[in-house]
């Protein structure tokens, strides 16, 4: 009886509301969101209907309570009272626990009896996270099931579907049904999108709303209706941001199956972020190790702040390499990655003449501090160390992907990198002080020597200029003695050299030797006169050594001797000058106002100094043979010291030098004007500066005059860079090169001198613009994302990998692009036996570019030619052809110490990043 009393009480409900929705829908025309708010107070007026003996709640027999201190009459005005709602209804159990709001554009029907709700038109219904769209759905009361479907029109035409929108799932369906209360559904002929996966299946059954199994699925990460290519399987199980498992899978493209490739199961990661796993490796095959596996790995998160990767390569014949990389991170602290790579390497097979076994390691080590965790604090570290040897057996001609995890596939730059360099730092400034401390381990090598040289440590103490005579409450600019200022910059390193290949503890402790420098710099800013700035200065140097170096010519031998003697040596320097210096300008204005130059303005800075400096480091300096033809030089007994040796001689010197500045006004073309002149015309440098500087001392015996020092640098039509110096000896040298003490420009010769050393360099890059603004605002945002989360190490090798593989990062939103640098230096250098110098020479011109064959191919080359050797010691090509959601890259380096020929197709999904068909082969010139 008291289920029937429940059903009848259910029922009465359902009848009476929906006779409200039919008031409703007459009266607005169509179908509106039902408040559930106002429902319940339009109810409240028929609670008196109600048996009142059924009601769970007690209330008071009036309508009214009276309030304990209330003094008057019952039916006074002043009485205040609460209204209690009296009307209370159990909810069933298989009711929905929150409101559902719909509409429909057409119509909406009310099936009393079987408690059905139909909806017409361009329908919308909303339950929690549920969003429902169809142009018909159903409603069904006493089941809580929703029926969706399209629709089509006369002529068979899709007009609508049904379109299902939980969390971050969208499901576009033919058909669907869906349970409010349990979260469950079935769909038919449904599309959907799980993390970069497009889906589709006949049949799709929802479970939960984390849960989906597919039933003859599909699924893609290209975005197109008919995609290029795509997984099937008859049985997909779908977990929302974990991973997508299949039965037998098999691949298709352009809808043809390629068979016989079918494997067995699938698992596809969809999990965001970080997490532990296998990595895959890379089929290669090269000339010298043989066929081989590179980059078997697993990757480990051991918690947020920490993880680890490692990868092995093993080739067949005999090779391997294990890499080890763990990075860690704390944010807004600071964040580093280390790897460290040990290989064996066989070269040819045990027998043979050429058969070579080596063991080698290396060891990369980068960290970053945040410079707001500790204000005025920084540690960092970037150290690239390991086995000379090392990189002369890389396999391969690929760089190290460590942002991927990949440990086994280098570059062909490393190969070639000659010098390694290391340094460790720790940096501390006190705030509100004029302090500054830095410790630092630094270490550099040369693989070719194996030579190894460390500083470890040096220190540096600096003190900031400080005004002594300065009142602390100085009103207005003060007295010129209020700007006399004392700083204070002083060094300590320690340094030691060995050859890795025979290195041993007490070799390292034999070459290792210190050295300490101090400088007390004083200077004093004067007030300017006219327009003159005068600046005088005074300098205090000393420096400590470890020790002494004492050369003397051998006659058998015909060379120079040299022995060291260890203690501490101290020597000292002062210095003192006087600076001047000012500014002047001059402008050229064209008379006829149409010309196309209107003005040309020069701006020139002069400036001379006079500086004296005492003969303080004669005890120290040998007059010593050098040569078999008698010729004797000043040598220090301090050469080769941490910090050097002071110059030799007294001097009382004069200092000149100019600096210059050109620019022009131009008439700007007609449809533009120049904001900063206003009147149509624009400023163009021709010349950013060039200028010449040199020194004359009045108190040396001979070559009082010093080399002079040319400069120039240019941006031409804001396109071409030029920068040029270059270092010219007033004086005339004898038939083996030395100097003698005779002016180049006496006996009436015109001569400036002879240039001894000098460089040019000029650079230039063209590009097409952009064909679609648009696109190129989405990739630049694409790449932020990319990088977004990444410490600066990781950035920095993305970078790096771009760089070296260009064709797997081509614009095709740019047409073309082309960079060009041409660079030239060269010098004298005095010969080791001292019998005369020899001219070094260099010359290269460097060059990259790509252009777009069509729409889909491009093509690119980068290299450089040396003039030197009239050759080309690096020059690599890259075909690449857009594939919408694949791509595929063709390089090819034809000639040079590695030659190599790689082909690459590959998805652009992160997420098939494994599925990369690759074949590489790889030949070194030995």
């Amino acid at each position: 009886m008291k289920n029937k009393c429940r059903k009848f009480k259910r029922n009465y409900i359902f009848t009476f509301t929906l006779l409200l929705l039919t008031i409703a829908i007459t009266y607005n025309g169509r179908a509106k969101n039902l408040d559930p708010s106002a429902f319940g107070n339009y109810l409240t007026g028929f609670a008196d209907t109600i048996p009142r003996a059924r009601d769970t709640v007690p209330y008071p027999a009036v309508d009214t309570i009276i309030q304990k201190n209330d003094t008057d009459s019952l039916l006074s005005d002043s009485v205040k009272s609460v209204k209690i709602d009296s009307f209370s209804v159990k909810i069933s159990k298989d009711s929905i626990d929150a409101p559902v709001e719909y509409e429909a554009k057409d119509s909406m029907v009310l099936d009393v009896t079987a408690q059905k709700l139909y909806l017409y038109g361009e329908t919308d219904v909303k339950y929690k996270d549920v969003n429902l769209k169809a142009p018909e759905i159903v409603f069904n009361q006493q089941t809580n099931m929703v029926k969706a479907r399209m629709k089509l029109d006369t002529a068979g035409k899709v007009l609508g579907q049904a379109t299902l929108v939980q969390a971050d799932i969208t499901t576009v369906s033919d058909s669907l049904e869906f349970n409010f209360k349990t979260q469950k559904g079935l769909t038919h002929s449904s599309y959907f999108q799980q993390s970069e996966l497009y889906n589709y299946a006949q049949v799709v059954k929802k479970v939960d709303a984390q849960t989906i199994y597919a039933f003859k699925g599909r699924f893609t990460t290209c975005n197109l209706d008919t995609p290029h290519f795509a997984f099937r399987a008859r049985k997909i199980k779908y977990i929302s941001k974990k991973m997508a498992v299949t039965g037998p899978v098999g691949v298709e493209f352009e809808n043809v199956p390629v068979l016989p490739v079918i494997l067995p199961f699938g698992m596809f990661p969809m999990q965001q972020g970080r997490h532990s796993g296998f990595l895959p490796p890379q089929f290669t095959v090269t000339e010298s190790f043989g066929l081989g596996l590179e980059g078997l790995g697993y990757y480990k998160v051991i918690n947020d702040n920490f993880d680890v990767t490692t990868r092995a390569d093993i080739y067949s014949y005999g090779s391997w390499r294990l890499n080890l990389s763990p990075t860690y991170r704390v944010r807004y602290k600071y964040n580093g990655s280390l790897n460290f790579s040990y290989q064996n390497t066989h070269l040819g097979f045990k027998g043979d003449a050429d058969y070579a076994k080596n063991k080698s390691f290396f060891l990369t080590w980068s960290h970053r501090m945040d410079s707001k965790a500790r204000p005025g604090v920084n540690f960092s570290a970037s150290v690239n160390a390991g086995s000379s040897s090392y990189t002369k057996y890389l396999p391969t001609n690929d760089i190290i992907d460590q942002s991927n995890g990949a440990g086994g596939v280098y570059s062909q730059p490393q190969s070639f990198a000659n010098q390694l360099s290391s340094s460790i730092s720790y940096q501390k400034s006190w705030i509100g002080r004029p302090y500054n401390l830095s410790v630092n381990l630094n270490h550099n090598q040369n693989n070719n020597t194996s030579v190894v040289n460390l500083n470890l440590p040096d220190i540096n103490f600096n003190v900031n200029t400080i005004y002594p005579l300065q009142p602390q409450d100085m009103v207005g600019s003060g007295k010129w003695y209020h700007k006399l200022g004392i700083g204070y910059t002083g060094s300590a390193r320690g340094q030691t050299s060995f050859v890795d290949t025979t290195f041993t503890f007490k070799q390292m402790i034999d070459t290792f030797q210190w050295g300490a420098q101090h400088n007390i710099p004083i200077s004093l800013a004067l007030p300017q006169v006219g327009s003159i700035q005068i600046s005088p200065g005074f300098s205090y140097q000393e420096r400590w050594y470890s020790q002494k170096l004492f050369r003397t010519w051998n006659d058998q031998t015909k060379k120079v001797d040299s022995s060291v003697s260890k203690g501490f040596y101290s020597a000292r320097d002062i210095s003192m000058s006087v600076s001047f210096s000012t500014a002047m300008f001059g402008t050229l204005n064209m008379k006829d106002k149409n010309a196309k130059v209107q003005a040309i303005r020069h701006v020139m800075r002069p400036q001379m100094s006079i500086g004296y400096k005492p003969d303080l480091s004669k005890a120290y300096y040998v007059n010593t043979q050098s040569d078999t033809s008698g010729r004797r030089r000043m040598m220090s007994q301090y050469d080769g010291g941490v910090y050097g040796s002071f110059g030799y001689g007294e001097s009382g010197s004069i200092g000149f030098g100019i600096d210059n500045f050109l620019e022009a006004k131009v008439r700007d073309k007609p449809d533009s004007t120049s904001e900063e002149e206003g009147d149509g015309l624009k400023k163009v440098k021709l010349i950013d500066g060039f200028g010449i500087t040199g020194s004359y001392n009045l108190l040396a015996d001979s070559f009082k005059l010093s080399t002079f020092n040319l400069y120039a640098r240019s941006t031409l039509f804001d396109k071409i860079n030029i920068t040029a110096s270059a270092n010219i000896d007033p004086y005339l040298i004898d038939s083996t090169g030395f100097r003698i003490n005779k002016y180049a420009w006496q006996d009436n010769k015109i001569s400036l001198g002879r240039v001894t050393n000098g460089s040019l360099s000029v650079s230039t890059s063209f590009k097409s613009k952009e064909k679609d603004k648009d696109k190129k605002e989405e990739n630049d945002q694409m790449q932020y994302d990319n990088y977004d989360n990444l410490t600066a190490d990781e950035i920095e090798q993305q970078m790096d990998y771009v760089r070296r593989n260009p064709s797997e990062f081509v614009d095709f939103n740019i047409p073309w692009s082309i960079n060009l640098s041409y660079s030239l230096s060269f010098s004298k250098v005095l010969r080791r036996d001292y019998t005369g110098f020899d001219t070094q020479f260099s010359s290269s011109a460097q060059f990259n570019g790509d252009f777009s064959l069509t729409e889909k191919w491009k093509v690119g080359a980068n290299g450089y030619f040396d003039f030197k050797t009239l050759k080309i010691p690096s020059f690599s090509m890259f075909i690449s052809r857009e594939m919408h959601c694949w791509q595929m890259s063709i390089n090819v380096t034809p000639f040079g110490p590695w030659r190599s020929f790689n082909i690459s197709i590959y998805p652009k999904s992160g997420m098939l990043r494994d599925l990369k068909i690759n074949r590489t082969r790889t030949f070194r010139n030995n």
